[in-house]
């Protein structure tokens, strides 16, 4: 006696739809699980988008560098020209020597003029009283 084959039952895949692409979602924005992009309205507070707000403006940047044998710490003054999640560029106001620092050696900066600043919960800069 011969047995017949039986078709085999193969679990279906969902098949992509052709021609969808993803929607663009800047850095920061949320999506839903639907693929909605939610924008924030505002940039969160991170050394990266502080200094995207101020830039043009004059900082001294101090670093510090580990196991190095020369300086282990160095101090960098220079005009904010741009920001990364990982970096900062700067230029020497005098020379014009743009110099890219990367923030994992950021310890802090400093500013001689207010800084453009908004977070939620915050408005504006808020004005400091006049010394007597």
């Amino acid at each position: 006696m011969m047995q017949q084959a039986q078709p085999q039952m193969m679990p279906q895949m969902p098949q992509a739809q052709q021609g969808t692409v993803p929607p663009q979602v800047s850095s920061g924005n949320l999506m839903t699980p639907a693929g909605t992009v939610l924008p924030i309205g505002f940039e969160q507070s991170y050394v990266e988008n502080i200094l995207r707000m101020n830039l043009g403006k004059v900082g001294t940047f101090y670093m510090t560098y580990e196991n190095n044998s020369e300086w282990n710490a160095k101090i960098f003054r220079g005009v904010v020209e741009a920001a990364g999640r990982d970096h900062i560029i700067i230029s020497d106001p005098v020379t014009g020597q743009r110099i890219i620092l990367l923030t994992l050696n950021l310890d802090y900066i400093t500013f001689d003029e207010p800084l453009v600043y908004e977070y939620p919960g915050v408005i504006g800069n808020p004005a400091r009283p006049e010394s007597e």
